[in-house]
């Protein structure tokens, strides 16, 4: 058989660069003069030499394209029209109109370690034309999660235009075999639901223009193999860590060319370079895997797992009292639910909106961060001191960003008001958003929440964001009437970044009308996200599983919820609501004042349980069984980093078609090890639907592969019932 030739080599001053970190490796040619090109990303291929890189598929379009100057074939990290690329362009903006089509040669590209274990890839170009210069960094980390992040500088004289910058975009190739793509969506009370369309000629984009990610974020957009799941499938996932207004697109041309990208989104005249000044973009993350979505989660909640804002000491169980007091807040009130407790073995409590100011509604008050002597005459300190001496650390809610016109604050500074001088913005639950970009405003809440912080030694806020961003307008100030969205999310990150290196043990809470905030520039300074509003635990089991494709279980506000779900109106067990709220940052969201002595039980008991599966379920892999016969019935747990032990639960949402469950089937375990798996009762399972029926036995003893392949029979489910599963890998021999 005639050996099958090797592509010619780009001129002799070619460098290909290899990075290779957790299974992944990155492959990019950088001989110019286009910026550097990546030919590979995905499966870590092993050590290939020059020759094996040029071999690969799109090293060869390249090197061809190089050869026959067909410049459509140069999908380079900034690909531009004026190069011929017809896809998505790497930069778009003007000068006055012109210098609209950049087109940067290489002039520096090295590679490099970073400091935490990263592979690095930097890169240099510039377009004497246009006067830009584009530098970008590639970082593989040790999760094998790809970062990058692009700095753009003008480099023309001060008697030239500025140059605006519309678009500032990762774009990064998948293979041509990708066929489907899969990204979140949903609204407030239902996010971070899955959907998925076939990938044909043209473009998939998803958008967000409301100032901050949004219910419908979509979180991870993931490109893959005909039929990926959550266990099977090569997939290719990105995301933006940014909380702004951003853009997520696949799109795949008629050359077959395939990419995927993510771009923070600019408003007209948002971002303008004078001589020498920059423009850096938020990072994006992308993470490839073989073993379908639940691969992609690994990667992105081990590399949140090792961030330096990750919580350092184990996730305490939390009760915060909304739900219990709304704004009707009291010592007396407050201080006996922190009784109740204290007894059941919570471990922060947290007060919620109306403790300051006139806020006794949501109407007013909103940005008057000073305690109401009205509702609090000695101030925090007594409730506080109560809450403290029963072993709880203490929490307090703050909206920050957020202000009412029925306020001091609005009244005194109404030019700290986002939005056009001249009109106001369409209320929304009659708050209005506050321009934290502007110094006085900015100070203002540093020292106001610094003071309270520092009086009270406040363990943990509560960070609310109940509203989208409408005419994110500049009201006053230098920037007087200019797009304003980016400069409120960099100055949010900047109070926040403040106040945790002010005060280093403070947890901060990602809480934006529930989900409406979850990014990984977020997580980058905060220590838990809220879900969502809605803590009707049929809705949980879906919202949770979506969310956690991004963020790990114990960063995941996960509560106890009250009977009746004040959001859907339907009626719980008990048992349910406590499987579900296993699965997270555990805690309570209910009025256990009005709970009986038996319900109080079985949340001391549910408490107990938590304290012993935490370890587990906080630092291990998240696993999304795929059941296609019950689509009734979901199953999702976490498996022990060294696969010792699984937590699951198996949640039925709804009657299925066939009698009965389809059998119990467990991924993630060691597959020649044999399991004790058994059922852990929960407090307030109904009597008569979780017993012995379908299951020979409490405990059953099997090889990992079994309870993969086959699986167990289970007992039979109600609609709105569920039950829990532990598995402990048995020693060798025994």
């Amino acid at each position: 058989m005639a050996q099958q030739a090797t592509p010619d080599l780009p001129r002799e001053a070619s460098t290909w660069h290899c990075l290779r970190r957790a299974g992944v490796m990155v492959v990019a040619e950088a001989s110019g003069p286009w910026l550097p090109v990546i030919v590979y990303w995905g499966k870590d291929l092993g050590e290939l030499t020059e020759e094996q890189m040029a071999a690969l598929p799109m090293a060869v379009q390249l090197l061809e394209g190089q050869r026959q100057r067909d410049p459509e074939a140069v999908v380079s990290l900034s690909p531009s029209r004026a190069q011929g690329w017809a896809g998505w362009p790497g930069l778009s903006g003007h000068r006055s109109g012109l210098a609209s089509q950049p087109m940067f040669h290489l002039e520096e590209a090295t590679k490099s370690e970073g400091a935490d274990g990263s592979a690095v890839l930097s890169y240099r170009g510039a377009d004497a034309v246009a006067a830009l210069v584009l530098e970008g960094e590639l970082h593989l980390s040790p999760e094998g999660v790809l970062r990058h992040r692009q700095t753009l500088t003008s480099t023309a004289p001060s008697d030239v235009a500025s140059y605006e910058v519309a678009d500032l975009p990762t774009l990064l190739p998948v293979p041509e075999y990708v066929t489907e793509v899969l990204d979140f969506a949903g609204r407030w009370g239902n996010e971070a639901q899955p959907q998925r369309r076939e990938l044909g000629q043209g473009t998939w984009l998803h958008e967000q223009r409301r100032g901050r990610t949004g219910p419908d974020t979509p979180l991870v957009l993931c490109a893959g193999t005909p039929g990926f799941g959550t266990r099977h499938g090569e997939v290719w996932g990105v995301h933006l860590g940014w909380s702004g207004d951003q853009r997520y697109f696949a799109q795949r041309l008629n050359t077959g060319t395939t990419l995927v990208g993510v771009a923070e989104l600019l408003a007209p005249g948002e971002v303008t370079l004078g001589p020498g000044e920059t423009l850096t973009t938020p990072w994006s993350y992308a993470a490839y895997s073989d073993a379908g979505l639940d691969g992609i989660s690994a990667r992105f909640h081990a590399l949140v797992r090792h961030s330096p804002a990750y919580p350092k000491k184990p996730r305490p169980v939390v009760l915060n009292i909304w739900e219990a007091v709304t704004f009707d807040q009291s010592f007396a009130r407050v201080a006996a639910l922190a009784d109740i407790a204290a007894a059941v073995g919570v471990e922060r409590f947290v007060i919620d909106d109306g403790w300051f100011g006139s806020r006794r509604d949501d109407t007013s008050g909103l940005g008057d961060w000073y305690v109401s002597r009205d509702v609090w005459p000695e101030g925090l300190r007594p409730i506080v001191e109560h809450v403290r001496s029963l072993g709880m650390d203490f929490g307090l809610w703050f909206e920050p960003e957020m202000v009412n016109l029925d306020s001091d604050l609005a009244r005194a500074h109404p030019e700290w008001v986002l939005g056009t001088s001249g009109r106001m913005p369409p209320p929304r639950r009659d708050q209005q958003l506050l321009d934290v970009s502007l110094p006085g405003a900015f100070d203002y809440l540093l020292e106001r929440m610094s003071s309270l912080v520092e009086e009270y030694s406040i363990d943990f806020i509560k960070w609310d964001h109940n509203r989208d961003v409408a005419d994110p307008v500049h009201r006053s100030g230098p920037r007087q009437g200019r797009p304003a969205l980016r400069d409120l999310t960099l100055a949010t990150y900047r109070l926040i970044d403040t106040l945790r290196a002010r005060f280093p043990s403070l947890e901060v809470e990602s809480c934006s009308s529930g989900g409406s905030r979850v990014d990984l520039g977020i997580l980058a300074r905060t220590q838990r996200i809220w879900a969502s509003d809605c803590i009707d635990p049929i809705e949980r089991a879906r919202i949770v599983p979506g969310l956690a494709t991004l963020v790990p279980l114990e960063m995941i506000g996960s509560h106890v919820a009250s009977p009746r779900s004040q959001t859907t109106g339907r009626q719980h067990d008990l048992a349910l609501r406590l499987i579900v709220a296993l699965f997270g940052h555990q805690g309570i969201e209910w009025d256990i004042s009005a709970a009986s002595q038996e319900e109080r039980n079985g949340l001391a008991e549910w408490v107990l349980m938590v304290k012993r599966f935490r370890p587990l379920v906080h630092t291990g892999q998240l696993v999304r069984a795929e059941r296609p016969r019950d689509e009734g019935s979901s199953l999702f747990g976490v498996v022990a980093q060294d696969r010792s032990e699984a937590l699951f639960a198996l949640v039925r949402s709804q009657t299925s078609m066939y009698w009965g469950n389809t059998p119990l089937r467990l991924a993630g375990l060691e597959p020649s090890a044999n399991y004790r798996l058994q059922r852990v009762p929960v407090p307030g399972e109904p009597s008569g639907h979780h017993g012995q029926r379908g299951l020979a036995a409490t405990e059953l003893s099997l090889p990992g592969e079994v309870l993969a392949e086959a699986g167990v029979k289970v007992p039979f489910l109600h609609p709105d019932q569920a039950t829990l599963w532990h598995l402990a890998r048995e020693p060798r021999g025994a």
